[in-house]
C-alpha cells in the first residue's frame, strides 16, 4: 500500500494544532506541525511535505506571504488556508496566489477531511499526467507513432523488419488507425529516409484526375492542360510513394500501377517518352482486398504485386493501453492551439474513454479530445467536458483494497465514486454533502436536486453535527488574530 501523506500545519496557537494533529493522524496522515510561516518554510524547504495547511493570520510571515513563497520555493506543494475571519476578499486573493482551498473557523472535522482528500487527489492526478507526459515524449522522441500495448509493438516490430527491403508493404486497417503513420515510419527507417515520402489518397480523386495526379501530362494533353505536369511517381523517385485506399483504383488506372510496380516505368499523359523512376511502393486499405479480387473487382496480379507483406494497423478498442498516451498527446497538441493550459485528464475521464470502444479509433480519440480541451472548464478534463456517448455507460464503482475501509472516495466534478460495501447510511450522507457542495450550500436547492424536503437536508446535517460533537472531535479553533 502507499504511504501516507505528510501534511504540515502551520499555526501559532499550540492547541488548534494539537487538534488538528489529533484529527488528521486519526484518518491516517503523517503530522508535522510548525508553530509559524517561517518555520513552516524552513520545514518545506527539507522537503517530503504533500500538503500545507496554514493559518491566515500568524506573526511573521502571514498565511498569504507564506502561500506566495511556498509557490515559489516549492511549488509542487499545495496550500490550504485556515482563519478565523475570512473575507471574500481574502479568498479570492489566496485562490489567485496559488491556494487549493480556503476555509473559515469553526469547520466541521468531514468538510476540513473531504478539502485535504481532493487537494492530495489533485497532487496526484498532476503526478500521473506528468508521468504520462513524460512517457509520451519518450515515444515522440522515437517517431511518430505512439503506442505502448502489445498490438502496436507486434506492429512496430514487423515494420522495423520490412523498413529495410524495398518490398512493397500492404496495410491493413479501418479508417482512423493511423495507416499512412505507418507508411511513413516505414519510410523513415527505409535507407530511403533522405528521399520524398509522396502520398496519395485514391478515394479523394475521380479516376481521370487521379491518372494525372500519379503520371503526370504533357502540355495539350487534354483541355487546361496549359503546361507539362510531372506526376507524383516522378515526384517520389528515390523515395516512396504511398496509396492510400488503393482498392478504389479504378479498372483502368490497376494495370498502369501494376506496369511501374514490374517495370518501374510509365508514360505522361498525352506523351510519348518512356520515363524510368525508382520508386518504392506502400499501399493501404480499409477494405479486403482478397474479397475484392474474388469478386473481380481487383486485378489478382497487381493484388499479389501490392501485398508481398501485409502489415495490419490494429483497432484501438484492442489496444486500450495505448488510449492514455494519445489523448494525453492530442492534449497538448490542442491546448496549444487552443492557448488553454490543461494539465491531463481526472481519472474517471481517463477510465471513460479507457471503456469506450472507439468505432472511428485514433481519429474519433482526437476529435474528442479536442472538443473537450475547448470546453474544459478546470486545469484539468473531467467526465463532464467528454461527449455522452463516451460518459453514458461509465458507472464508477471500486472495491476496497485490502486493509482499507468501506468508504470511498470523492470524484471528479460533478461525478461521485462510491466503493462496493458502503454502508447506506454513509452514500446518503456523502451525496448530500457533495450536492451542498455543487450548490456552494444552497439547502433548499440541495433538497430540490435530490428530491426530499428541505426539513430533511436540515435534519440530516444537524445530526450530522450532533454526531461529530459526540465524538469530541473539535469542528475548528476560533480565536482573535486567527
Amino acid at each position: 500500500m502507499a504511504e501516507p501523506a505528510t501534511l504540515l500545519v502551520a499555526d501559532d496557537d499550540p492547541a488548534v494544532r494539537q487538534s488538528l494533529e489529533r484529527t488528521l493522524a486519526r484518518e491516517g496522515y503523517t503530522v508535522v506541525l510548525a508553530p509559524d510561516g517561517q518555520a513552516a518554510l524552513d520545514r518545506l524547504r527539507q522537503g517530503g511535505v504533500d500538503l500545507l495547511l496554514s493559518d491566515l493570520r500568524m506573526p511573521g510571515l502571514t498565511g498569504l506571504e507564506l502561500l506566495r513563497e511556498v509557490k515559489s520555493a516549492v511549488p509542487d506543494v499545495d496550500v490550504i488556508l485556515l482563519t478565523a475571519f475570512g473575507t471574500v476578499e481574502e479568498a479570492v486573493t489566496a485562490m489567485k496566489d496559488g491556494a487549493v482551498d480556503f476555509l473559515t473557523k469553526p469547520f466541521q472535522r468531514a468538510q476540513l477531511i473531504r478539502v485535504i482528500r481532493k487537494a492530495l487527489e489533485r497532487r496526484e492526478l498532476i503526478a500521473q499526467n506528468l508521468a504520462l507526459q513524460r512517457r509520451l515524449d519518450d515515444l515522440l522522441a522515437q517517431g511518430n507513432l505512439i503506442g505502448v500495448s502489445p498490438a502496436f509493438r507486434a506492429m512496430m516490430t514487423l515494420v522495423d523488419q520490412v523498413a529495410n527491403s524495398s518490398a512493397t508493404v500492404l496495410i491493413h486497417g479501418e479508417s482512423g488507425t493511423g495507416k499512412e503513420l505507418v507508411a511513413r515510419a516505414i519510410h523513415d527507417r527505409s535507407p530511403r529516409r533522405s528521399g520524398p515520402f509522396v502520398a496519395v489518397n485514391c478515394a479523394a480523386l475521380p479516376e481521370t484526375l487521379l491518372e494525372s495526379e500519379l503520371f503526370g501530362y504533357e502540355k495539350g494533353a487534354f483541355t487546361g492542360a496549359g503546361v507539362r505536369k510531372e506526376g507524383r511517381f516522378e515526384l517520389a523517385d528515390g523515395g516512396t510513394l504511398f496509396l492510400d485506399e488503393v482498392a478504389d483504383l479504378s479498372p483502368v488506372t490497376q494495370p498502369k500501377i501494376l506496369r511501374v510496380l514490374q517495370e518501374g516505368e510509365f508514360e505522361r499523359l498525352g506523351g510519348t517518352r518512356t520515363i524510368k523512376v525508382d520508386v518504392r511502393i506502400v499501399t493501404a486499405s480499409n477494405q479486403d482486398l482478397a474479397a475484392l479480387v474474388k469478386e473481380k473487382r481487383f486485378r489478382e496480379d497487381l493484388f499479389y504485386r501490392l501485398n508481398v507483406i501485409a502489415v495490419t494497423a490494429p483497432p484501438l478498442r484492442e489496444k486500450r493501453e495505448d488510449v492514455a498516451v494519445l489523448a494525453q498527446h492530442f492534449l497538448r497538441v490542442y491546448a496549444a492551439k487552443n492557448n488553454r493550459v490543461l494539465v491531463g485528464f481526472s481519472d474517471d475521464a481517463l477510465r471513460c474513454l479507457e471503456a469506450y470502444a472507439w468505432p472511428g479509433n485514433v481519429r474519433e480519440l482526437e476529435n474528442v479530445v479536442e472538443r473537450a480541451v475547448v470546453l474544459a472548464r478546470a486545469n484539468t478534463v473531467e467526465v463532464g467536458d467528454l461527449p455522452d456517448k463516451i460518459t453514458e455507460n461509465a458507472i464508477v464503482l471500486e472495491r476496497p483494497a485490502p486493509g482499507e475501509g468501506a468508504a470511498g472516495d470523492g470524484g471528479s466534478e460533478g461525478m461521485l465514486r462510491i466503493r462496493v460495501g458502503t454502508p447506506l447510511a454513509e452514500v446518503e450522507q456523502r451525496m448530500l454533502e457533495e450536492t451542498l457542495r455543487m450548490t456552494r450550500g444552497n439547502k433548499t436547492l440541495t433538497a430540490k436536486l435530490l428530491g426530499i424536503d428541505p426539513k430533511t437536508v436540515f435534519r440530516k446535517l444537524k445530526a450530522a453535527e450532533d454526531e461529530e460533537a459526540a465524538a469530541g472531535e473539535p469542528g475548528g479553533t476560533e480565536r482573535p488574530g486567527g
